[in-house]
């Protein structure tokens, strides 16, 4: 049933093998590229400030997605990018974003940015005071996690561009702290992500608050229902940039699948590789669950080998600052996180992604081994996935139209015996997946029988039966001990 089941399920794959390259045709394609000209960011016709603040940060010439949106956003066009993580978006709508604010002017924000999580906010709020080096712009980004004191503090003093998740925007316009009648620019970045994680209410209300006259950019990497659904609320006859198809990994990432049957053996697997420290450099670790990051991390840190540090919800929001700033300046080896992270983190020479858990929302997949291989560096994505978890691995291939190579795993890994709770975790979830592919499969594991229905007996009908009721003789010769009066 399973066999048929990922049979169906599994990518289509081209029966033609591309012949192998000859030099011939190597060198060929070599001359037609050198012939062709390369963009560069002269282009744009980008200010002066800019371009030294774009030679400084070392970028030579923009990606795909900065070429095609650069000149539609100078040029006042709403924009729909569909682009995967990795791919230099966030400079695609900075660059066209700091040339119409220029400098300082004002209190109230003119360009709104928004993120859904904390960590991207970080990143965004960033690299805008790295490309602004030379403008006078006030950047200030706000989230949840921390009081909102020093944020409206931050407000006052005036801002030009504005970084915000929804929930916190909201928090401080509804306190009367934030005006947004002067946005002439709106961004909305991960817009499925922000789907995902509910967001839409606090988007249909900021939508009707801020002025409708405006330009608007959206950027997502998958085109879910729901963010075509929004697109066509606020965008304006947009121009749709799809760099690459939706929901495709960065092809300088390397992908490889190892099928784990339990925790503690994945632990093991995480053990045979790291070994090799000159290759496993700068690891990120993704896990579905708190619990199960705070046992990988437990397990290097015991181990020692590099440092660790740990980020996911339960974590402050100071601790989740610094253990990816000691991550991004080489303190630690590895960087453990639940999917909080997967979209807010920037730091390149990223060696590895492991995925410890796959996941369950498949287009987090993608998200997650795009924080390897940024900026055409190469980085490679490792995939533990016990039984239940191929399930998930065949529908992630469907979404990334590709198959994911498998490794049968090392000899000098020792295979553990799966503890029994955890099988059965195991057995119940490959249970509720054939419910899903077929209603009428009943499974090993079913809802508990009924009992009879009690007949629930009233004070007043209790029975007077001395045996029934179980009345206790006194010494006295059975009378009940009542105090006399």
């Amino acid at each position: 049933m399973i066999e048929e089941e990922n049979e169906n399920l599994a990518p289509e794959q081209d029966e033609t093998i591309p012949a192998e390259p000859t030099a011939e045709t190597e060198s060929a394609e070599t001359e037609e590229l050198e012939s062709e000209p390369q963009p560069s960011f002269d282009d744009f016709k980008l200010n002066k400030q800019l371009l030294n603040a774009i030679a400084e940060l070392g970028f030579e010439k923009p990606t795909p997605v900065q070429t095609q949106t650069i000149p539609l956003a100078l040029a006042g066009h709403d924009v729909m990018g569909i682009a995967q993580t990795g791919t230099g978006k966030t400079a695609a709508y900075v660059l066209p974003l700091l040339m119409k604010v220029k400098y300082a002017q004002g209190h109230h924000p003119r360009a709104l940015i928004l993120a859904p999580t904390r960590e991207l906010v970080l990143q965004i709020e960033e690299n805008i005071q790295k490309f602004s080096a030379y403008l006078d712009v006030r950047i200030v980004g706000i989230f949840g996690g921390v009081g909102p004191k020093s944020q409206i503090e931050r407000i006052q003093a005036g801002v030009d561009i504005l970084v915000a998740t929804p929930g916190r925007l909201m928090d401080i316009y509804r306190k009367g702290e934030l005006i947004l009648k002067e946005l002439k620019t709106l961004v909305l970045d991960e817009a499925d992500k922000m789907m995902d994680m509910g967001f839409m209410p606090q988007i249909r209300q900021l939508l009707e608050i801020i002025p409708r006259k405006r330009q608007n950019l959206l950027f997502s990497a998958t085109m879910h229902e729901r963010v075509h659904t929004l697109s066509e609320e606020f965008l304006e006859f947009p121009m749709v940039i799809e760099v690459t198809p939706q929901a495709t990994p960065v092809t300088t990432v390397s992908q490889k699948l190892y099928r784990v049957p339990n925790l503690r053996t994945k632990i093991g697997l995480l053990e045979h590789l790291f070994h090799d420290k000159e290759a496993f450099n700068r690891v990120l670790i993704f896990t579905r669950s708190k619990t199960n990051a705070d046992n990988v991390s437990s397990f290097l840190d015991r181990k020692g080998e590099g440092g660790v540090r740990v980020v996911h919800g339960n974590k402050g929001q100071n601790t989740r600052i610094n253990a990816v700033e000691a991550f991004r300046e080489g303190e630690v080896r590895y960087l453990v996180a639940t999917d909080v992270a997967a979209r807010g983190i920037d730091i390149s020479g990223v060696s590895h992604v492991i995925n410890f858990d796959v996941p369950i929302i498949y287009e987090d997949y993608v998200h997650r081994i795009g924080r390897t291989g940024r900026a055409e560096q190469t980085g490679a994505s490792i995939t533990f996935a016990n039984e239940a978890e191929i399930y998930h691995i065949r529908r992630i291939e469907k979404l990334i139209k590709m198959q994911i190579p498998e490794d049968p795993l090392p000899e000098e890994v020792e295979v553990f015996k799966t503890p029994y709770e955890e099988q059965q975790e195991i057995d119940k979830e490959i249970d509720n997946q054939k419910k899903r592919a077929n209603p009428e499969f009943k499974g090993a594991f079913h809802e508990k029988k009924s009992l009879p229905p009690r007949e629930n007996i009233g004070k007043g009908a209790k029975t007077r039966d001395r045996k029934k009721a179980g009345w206790k003789k006194t010494k006295s010769g059975g009378a009940s001990k009542r105090k006399s009066r």
